[in-house]
């Protein structure tokens, strides 16, 4: 018989042949073999959520792998990293795998996925592990775990590439219907509902048939519903029917469920029946990796020096976006130019106007205030104080705004800083100037002198 580390490589080994990419690095890699008995095998796994999907979707095809290795019959237990040190005796429940037949979908259906985001080219980290282990596990068995899947984070983290990178797993494998959208898409198809000049009947039939009549909804920046009741109303029908069928939802935010305080409670309490999971800004080594894999499809790839994906992601931090605007940049600069590398010295010169504009991270709340406060002719403490004047007020809601965008502070935490304000003070804020932004370039003005002063 194979010795211990040698049968576990031919295990890995076997797995790696049988299974696709994605789901090998999401629930075999980083699985440890603990001890052998004579008719047991304990394996340790890195989160909860491994034990259900191993049990569940990959028990059979370990139980064959390993019986080809060593023609014996094991059961296996899953044990997390503290239940092996606590207790070597933990046993899991093995459930038996579900074989449902998969539904049929018309080859004429769009999805609105965007087939180039997936799992293999989600770059991983600490900030967004747990989002993209819960996205397999969801793109694994749709409508029978975290249903709905509750997305949530600031901008530019990598929260839509997460959610087609699932569509797309289910569309690959399974016969499964998809349909992406965002909620001003939803909106703006309700709104088509009323419209005297088309037939109401019809198109409420065919909104209907579009929304209900499918085996996943992935719906993007929920938030946007805020204001528009009889589209949440709508929503919160559509919500129920696909839940009640055991049809999978998938939905992102830029703040967790409990602080959309403006929509309805009714939403926001289904929207934690599931699992709501955030994304952090990525650290410096994710950053690093992200850039790397975009890379791979630059032309300036062979040409740019490992200092220079440090320098840029030294200073494009908390937002992907920026770290693709400054590639964006360089090549750009790189065509005009034309050298032989890309050193550091270049890409400095070559981002010098950039990264001036766009490095915010490092900016405190503190920062922020006597920025803002400056900028009015105002006082840092008239921001923290409770001064209710219009000439106070809106400069204090236009700092809270950009204590959130430019900081990784929470709501609570920003809160505190303006006077012991609660979070909903905080909320209200963002969401008035998200508002004003809308329709006030003035405004949208003000804010990058603002940031221009940091």
């Amino acid at each position: 018989m194979l010795e211990k580390d040698d049968l576990w490589q031919s295990f890995l080994n076997n797995i790696y042949k049988e299974v696709n990419s994605a789901s090998y690095h999401a629930w075999f890699r980083d699985l440890k073999l603990i001890k052998i008995t004579d008719d047991e095998i304990q394996i340790q796994v890195p989160m909860e959520i491994h034990k259900r999907i191993l049990n569940e979707n990959y028990y059979n095809l370990i139980d064959e792998t390993f019986f080809k290795l060593t023609n014996i019959n094991y059961k296996f237990v899953f044990l997390l990293k503290d239940e092996v040190i606590k207790d070597d005796e933990v046993v899991e429940e093995i459930d038996v795998l579900d074989t449902t037949p998969l539904d049929n979908v018309s080859d004429n259906w769009n999805s609105n996925l965007i087939p180039t985001l997936n799992f293999d080219n989600y770059v991983v980290g600490d900030s967004n592990r747990l989002a993209k282990v819960a996205g397999m596990a969801v793109a694994e068995q749709p409508g029978k775990i975290h249903n709905p899947l509750f997305i949530y984070g600031k901008s530019g983290l990598g929260k839509t590439h997460l959610m087609h990178a699932i569509g797309n797993y289910i569309t690959n494998n399974s016969h499964k219907k998809v349909l992406y959208t965002t909620s001003e898409m939803f909106k703006d198809d309700y709104v088509n509902i009323t419209n005297k000049n088309s037939n109401n009947i019809e198109v409420a039939a065919d909104f209907k048939k579009k929304y209900r009549d499918i085996d996943v909804l992935i719906i993007d920046d929920i938030q946007y519903l805020v204001g528009a009741e009889k589209t949440q109303q709508e929503f919160f029908h559509t919500f129920n029917a696909l839940h009640q069928a055991n049809k999978q939802i998938i939905i992102s935010s830029d703040r967790s469920p409990e602080d959309l305080k403006l929509l309805e409670e009714r939403l926001r309490s289904r929207f934690m029946w599931g699992l709501p999971v955030d994304i952090y800004p990525p650290d410096f080594d994710l950053r690093c990796k992200i850039l790397r894999q975009k890379l791979k499809n630059m032309t300036i790839s062979a040409k740019i020096d490992e200092n220079v994906i440090e320098y840029i992601a030294n200073n494009c931090q908390n937002d992907i976006r920026f770290l693709e605007g400054a590639l964006n940049r360089l090549m750009a600069y790189t065509a005009m130019i034309v050298p032989d590398k890309i050193d550091l010295s270049f890409a400095i010169e070559a981002l010098a106007d950039f990264v001036n504009n766009n490095i915010y991270s490092v900016n405190s709340i503190e920062g922020i205030q006597k920025s803002v406060a400056d900028y009015f002719k105002i006082s840092v403490d008239d921001l923290k104080g409770k001064k209710k004047s219009a000439n106070i007020a809106y400069p204090r809601m236009i700092a809270m705004y950009l204590s959130r965008k430019l900081t990784d502070e929470n709501f609570n935490r920003i809160g505190l800083e303006f006077g012991g304000r609660d979070h909903s003070t905080v909320i209200h804020a963002c969401d008035k100037i998200e508002k004003d932004l809308k329709n006030n370039k003035n405004l949208e003005y003000q804010l990058k002198e603002i940031q221009n002063t940091m």
